[in-house]
């Protein structure tokens, strides 16, 4: 059984100077890098710690806040700040008078930050210019907004390391300074150094203007996607080293690594997709086809099985996207393996045929009350991952394999959809769990070996209830059931219990709130799915809002999201973190949902939505190395028209399906 200690962490964010607390009040992280060097650039305008500071990590060692290479243990990032000495005086960035911001337009990811004090307007901007080096540049522009000449002195630095700089401004004058940090990966620690303005250098530039760009009409809502498509590369080492979720667990996780992946994929980062799904065939799945969740290798009653579904799943829209089948050529032998695995008799329910284990898909296990039963997502993704297995096995010329697959995926969603005594839905749309007799489970009693906190709702008395749950709106976000069918529609309605359960400000939690064995709050990633599944129904409203919420939640400004929002008992669970994850839903959400883009096997298919508050999509793409342009605007309630600069192999009344060539495809649509 999986131990309790697997779930606390001792890292208590009380202990040490404020900036090694992840939560700060109205904090903002914009997160820069390369793949070689990861930067998150502090914004904390409410005071409480360093209001402008600066983060290093190694992208191949995932570590705490407080081990950040730039972080003091006494001082935390106050080394980092700009400081402008003036008259006897030290100006600095203040709470509340700083104005933080990507800037638009440029060849590499830049974050502006702008602050005046005394009469000197300071302007900062950072980016990685470089992109072989673990490098990162700081450009500091002091203006002098007086009408007399002003002496300064500009100090800044790493721990305690100092950089200072002496000044002389005529009024309206301005001078700027530029600090390059670059870090030894060896000596484990981050120099800083006057330099030279530099140019982002050519495989740099290529690789940020190369990626996806997609507009709503909404400069919200536009904001979401350029800041997911900026920052969603950065998480990812050369090596293609993932932390779940930034600065909280520093651990990888199957799921989280495939899903990024697609996004990485759908974005035009071909290169990091390509390295992440190699490295999760070669080191995450294990040759008889198990996958690690956690970073850890489990026991058949206590794996995830839905990862084999997401793997399987992601690795086809990945050859569909690129193009590029020997990634899953090459490694055939692992694909194979990850698809059979489910289907071993150890997971078989003899009379249904689904599967069934102890551990359910937001990770709670027998010691949270699991019992052993059927778990609709892992229904669902097993059965969504086959049918992407079976079309991987046909592109390599495997037809025994393909028609194997076909049919356990129509088997599995047969039971699951259609089942006199066992399918996965009631009155309530689609459940959670069934137990082996066929009884839904409804509620959870932790095991005194789960050793929780009785602050938890799970550590309390009363029922704990597991439905609903958002996870039981992946069918209808993956297509394998009707999105206005009576079991989606009624699956809709049971969601909204989800919504501000303990909790005012809004966003979906995972589940019941009362089942919770972790801090309860509003979580972004599992609203997004409610999203996903709101767009394929045309229910713009319900996306609008999740959409809001999002913006106005701290991080929005950065479109940078914790874990979820809510008051964490840290310790003995982790400090909250930022999790890569919910980069790639919106990413996922923006490009399969309501652009359309959806590759198939025959070709590939656009289906723009322009819900509620959306009165145009324009998107540029980079689609198996060829540009994809597709705008879309509304035409009122006639069925929709489109025009390609390619041959249209099928036109519906919603879609067009193009073919798959080596040109430029250019779709337009009134819908």
């Amino acid at each position: 059984m999986i131990e309790a200690s697997e779930h606390f962490y001792h890292d208590d964010p009380n202990s040490g100077p404020a900036d090694v607390r992840t939560e700060l009040p109205g904090v903002d992280y914009y997160f820069l890098g390369n793949g070689l060097i990861q930067a998150a650039i502090q914004v904390a305008p409410r005071g409480g710690a360093t209001p402008l500071g600066l983060l290093v990590m190694n992208p191949d060692r995932l570590r705490k806040k407080r081990d950040a290479l730039t972080m003091d243990p006494d001082t935390g990032l106050a080394a980092t700040m700009v400081r402008v000495g003036r008259d006897g005086g030290t100006l600095e960035p203040a709470a509340g008078r700083m104005a933080a911001r990507w800037l638009p337009d440029v060849p590499v990811p830049t974050v502006e930050v702008k602050w005046t004090a005394a009469g000197v307007a300071v302007t900062e901007q950072f980016s990685c210019p470089a992109w072989s080096l673990p490098a990162l540049t700081r450009v500091i522009t002091v203006a002098n907004q007086g009408r007399k000449a002003v002496t300064i002195e500009v100090t800044t630095g790493v721990k305690r390391q100092v950089l200072r700089r002496r000044l002389t401004l005529r009024p309206g004058a301005r001078r700027s300074l530029v600090v390059g940090y670059r870090m030894n990966v060896k000596a484990d620690q981050v120099k800083c150094a006057w330099s030279r303005a530099t140019r982002p250098d050519r495989a740099a530039r290529t690789f940020w203007t190369g990626l996806s760009r997609l507009s709503l009409g909404r400069k919200d809502w536009d904001h979401f996607f350029a800041a997911s498509t900026r920052q969603l590369p950065v998480a990812v080492s050369r090596a293609g080293c993932i932390d779940g979720s930034i600065w909280q667990y520093n651990l990888e996780w199957m799921r989280d690594q495939a899903m990024i992946a697609l996004g990485l994929a759908m974005i035009g980062a071909t290169g990091p997709a390509t390295t992440v799904l190699s490295r999760l065939l070669d080191k995450f799945v294990t040759p008889d086809g198990d996958t690690l969740d956690s970073s850890v290798k489990r026991d058949p009653a206590e794996v995830e099985l839905d990862q084999n579904g997401v793997l399987l799943c992601t690795l086809r829209d990945y050859v569909l996207w690129t193009g590029n089948l020997d990634l899953v050529r090459t490694r055939w032998k692992k694909v194979v393996a990850a698809a059979e695995f489910p289907l071993k008799p150890v997971f078989r329910h003899p009379e249904s045929g689904l599967l069934v284990n102890c551990r359910e898909y937001w990770e709670r296990h027998k010691a949270h009350g699991i019992e052993h039963g059927m778990e609709l997502s892992y229904q669902a993704m097993v059965a969504h991952g086959l049918e992407a297995g079976a079309v991987l096995a046909r592109l390599l010329g495997h037809p025994e394999q393909a028609a194997r697959w076909d049919a356990e995926a129509k088997r599995l969603l047969a039971a699951m959809l259609d089942h006199p005594r066992f399918r996965m839905h009631d009155e309530r749309g689609f459940i959670k769990r069934r137990a082996p007799d066929g009884a839904v489970q409804e509620t959870i009693t932790a095991w005194p070996e789960a050793s929780l906190p009785r602050e938890v709702p799970l550590g309390g008395p009363g029922n704990h209830r597991i439905n609903p749950d958002t996870s039981c709106v992946l069918p209808i976000a993956l297509g394998l059931v009707a999105p206005d069918s009576p079991v989606a529609r009624r699956t809709f309605a049971s969601m909204e219990r989800l919504w501000n359960q303990d909790w005012k400000h809004g966003g979906y939690g995972r589940y019941d709130v009362t089942s919770e064995p972790d801090s309860p709050g509003s979580w972004p990633f599992a609203s997004l799915f409610v999203a996903r599944a709101a767009a394929e129904a045309g229910d713009g409203a319900k996306v609008g809002r999740i959409l809001d919420w999002l913006g106005s939640v701290a991080g929005a400004n950065a479109g940078t999201w914790f874990e979820f929002y809510g008051r964490r008992l840290a310790p003995p669970f982790p400090q909250v973190g930022i999790v890569v994850w919910n980069w790639a839903e919106l990413v996922i959400l923006y490009v399969r949902h309501i652009l359309g883009v959806k590759p198939e096997e025959a070709g590939l298919r656009i289906q723009p939505r322009l819900l509620e508050g959306v009165k145009r999509l324009d998107a540029t793409l980079t689609f198996r190395g060829q540009r994809l342009t597709v705008k879309a605007t509304r035409k009122g309630r006639a069925k929709a028209r489109f025009a390609a600069n390619v041959p249209v192999l099928e036109q519906t009344t919603t879609s067009v399906l193009v073919p798959y060539g080596r040109k430029a495809v250019a779709v337009s649509a009134r819908v």
